[in-house]
């Protein structure tokens, strides 16, 4: 059974007309109008009575209360803490009082007339025929398809583009390591044909079966999200003809307009980051124009009692909603808490502070909340601002939220102090807490879980080597050293977990139990989904430290990936890492293109190629350049206060 279409109607969404088949003859039609006529009567008269009842009888108060709360906003020139018999209530009376009566009249008259005028619209639209309503409807829906048009097309404001620096080059002056980087670009070009051959417009690609593949985080549209998380990859490899191919498509096909419920987080850092990316690489305003109107799609996400946005949103209706799975309809904090950086440079580019202000409200409200042992648990109810389960991870579900905290004060030139000092306190209570050596000295983080510590560390969580090091510069006491080194065991325990396996990859996750240290033991988590975060770390370090390790680790990984991995119609992940035979599992991950294969070639490139004093990487590799935001406009900045 199918649902009829919702018609839109002078900003609403009402369903269309029952207007019964064409076939009944022209004197049922009129006696059915008839005993409309007659409902809409009674029930205007009924709705006149109401209106009535509650202004015309008798007040048996001398003064008119209102209720605190918002009275600020609606009655600033009243002060509600002189003169107030009752805590919570105050009065109005005389000029006051008089000027309230007046209100009411007024409004009255008002209701009064917008009544009659209604009346008299639905006598007219009653006389009309089946077809001349159709007609209506249809020239209604016309009109906001085009103010939709209209609105989607308006110029966005000009705005100083900030000084970018580094956004191609990196030629590195060793043949070697040239030859090396010139091996991930041919590995990127070998991924970008085949789904530009097999899986063109569709969100990844399936290289065995060599056609489309999506997955429920980005509904049911075929959006492209390969395309748009690979653009800046291409640019910063000097792929300038496939780069074009994708601006193409997306100037011609992608749509935000679908009835499509996608999840808030994935659609942020891969469409908004990656579309953000390549304006600012590229200066194509497309790319702007693009990122503005999925953005407005997503703020429907936030209209939940505590401001904490659903997960999952839908495009077309704004209906939000949570993971049925996450802690008793919770939001997840990875989630919720990894859209700063994107939302900043939103209301940067446009000048409108909604974005911002959206962001920093949940920093507010986490900032108030108590937190067991220093810890942010990973769920949080959007309904009643509680904590749901008491599971504090540095991976899935936790991890870029504390990611974004220290990359918020990098973005903003190192002013947001306020982001600084929630990373600071976060990192002191994970390393109090959740960091742990192993009896063989491998270094690695756990998880909270309801009182006692997981010994498992997530492929996930890896990425911490490289916060660590980044985070490293401005940490309190001093301690920048400790942090260098904290990332650097970090990342030995994860290259180790890649040692210990016969393809030379990391599971997915890994134990240290008893005589078993960065090796899977359930068969569920042995998969390789040609994740980036070890890389990513290597690549951190080698920023910091240039000890060639971490290059000679980047390029083992490599190889695994291009051995065990590759296949003739692109890349796919592997279901067994301790199998020496590879099963695929048949996906071409698009964060295999933004993620993994840019941190391998920055990693055989010369330092400035994107310098990390002037762009900040979002959590899926997608690099945005820093702000001054002592020069913008944004509202509620406290530089700007």
């Amino acid at each position: 059974m199918t649902t009829p279409a919702l018609l839109p109607l002078s900003g609403r969404r009402i369903p269309p007309l029952n207007l019964g088949p064409p076939s009944f003859p022209h004197h049922r039609a009129t006696l059915r109008l008839s005993e409309k006529f007659i409902l809409l009567l009674i029930l205007s008269a009924f709705i006149t009575l109401c209106f009535g009842a509650f202004f015309f009888l008798p007040d048996s108060s001398k003064h008119k209360r209102f209720d605190l709360g918002l009275e600020d906003v609606l009655i600033p020139h009243v002060d509600a803490s002189k003169g107030a018999k009752n805590p919570g209530v105050f009065l109005i009376h005389g000029p006051d009082e008089h000027r309230h009566r007046e209100e009411e009249e007024r409004l009255r008259n008002k209701i009064r007339a917008d009544h009659e005028k209604a009346l008299e619209e639905a006598k007219e639209k009653l006389k009309k025929s089946r077809e001349e309503i159709r007609a209506e409807i249809q020239t209604e829906k016309n009109k906001v398809v085009q103010e939709m048009k209209t609105k989607e097309k308006k110029p966005l404001p000009p705005v100083p583009i900030p000084n970018l620096i580094g956004i191609n080059g990196g030629d590195p002056e060793d043949n070697d390591i040239r030859k090396k980087r010139e091996k991930i670009k041919e590995m990127m070009k070998h991924a970008w044909d085949n789904y530009r051959m097999y899986g063109w417009g569709h969100n990844e690609l399936r290289p065995i079966a060599r056609k489309g593949h999506s997955t429920n985080i980005f509904g049911s549209s075929q959006m492209g999200a390969t395309i748009v998380d690979a653009l800046d990859t291409l640019y910063i490899m000097g792929l300038h003809d496939e780069f074009r191919d994708g601006q193409k498509w997306i100037e011609d096909n992608l749509d935000f307009s679908v009835n499509s419920e996608v999840s808030v987080f994935e659609v942020n850092i891969r469409f908004i980051g990656g579309l953000l990316a390549a304006y600012y690489l590229s200066g194509e305003e497309i790319f702007k124009v693009k990122a503005v109107q999925l953005a407005e799609k997503l703020l429907p996400a936030f209209n939940t009692p505590t401001g904490i946005p659903w997960a999952m949103v839908n495009l077309k209706s704004g209906v939000g909603r949570n993971w049925g799975w996450a802690s008793a309809g919770s939001s997840i904090l990875a989630e919720f808490g990894t859209l700063h950086m994107e939302f900043v440079h939103l209301s940067y580019l446009t000048g409108d502070p909604v974005y911002y202000k959206k962001v920093m409200h949940i920093r507010k409200l986490l900032q108030k909340m108590d937190r067991p042992n220093g810890l942010y648990p990973n769920y949080l109810n959007p309904r009643t601002g509680r904590w749901g389960q008491y599971h504090t991870s540095v991976g899935g579900l936790g991890d870029s939220f504390y990611e974004y905290l220290l990359k918020a004060w990098l973005m903003s030139d190192k002013t947001d102090h306020e982001a600084r000092k929630m990373y600071d306190d976060a990192i002191e209570a994970i390393e109090k807490h959740l960091i742990k050596k192993s009896r063989g000295g491998l270094t690695f983080i756990g998880e909270w879980k309801n009182g006692h510590l997981e010994k498992k560390m997530g492929h996930l969580a890896c990425f911490a080597g490289g916060m660590f090091a980044l985070g490293a510069d401005g940490s309190r006491m001093d301690k920048a050293g400790h942090y260098l080194e904290l990332g650097a065991e970090i990342a030995r325990t994860c290259h180790e977990s890649y040692d210990r396996t016969a393809l030379k990859l990391g599971p997915e996750s890994f134990k240290f139990d008893g005589a078993v240290e960065a090796v899977a033991v359930r068969q569920a988590e042995k998969y390789y989904i040609l994740r980036p975060e070890v890389i990513e770390t290597y690549w951190y370090l080698w920023r910091f430290t240039h000890d060639p390790r971490y290059r000679q680790w980047g390029w083992e990984a490599a190889l695994a990936i291009e051995k065990s991995c590759r296949v003739s119609g692109g890349f796919s992940g592997v279901k067994d890492v301790y199998s020496s035979t590879p099963t695929h599992d048949d996906v071409q991950q698009s964060f295999f293109l933004a993620e993994t294969l840019k941190y391998l070639y920055l990693l055989f490139s010369s330092d400035d190629l994107l310098p990390l004093d002037h762009w900040v990487f979002n959590t899926e590799a997608h690099p945005l350049p820093v702000l001054h935001l002592a020069n913008t406009t944004l509202s509620g900045n406290p530089a700007v206060r």
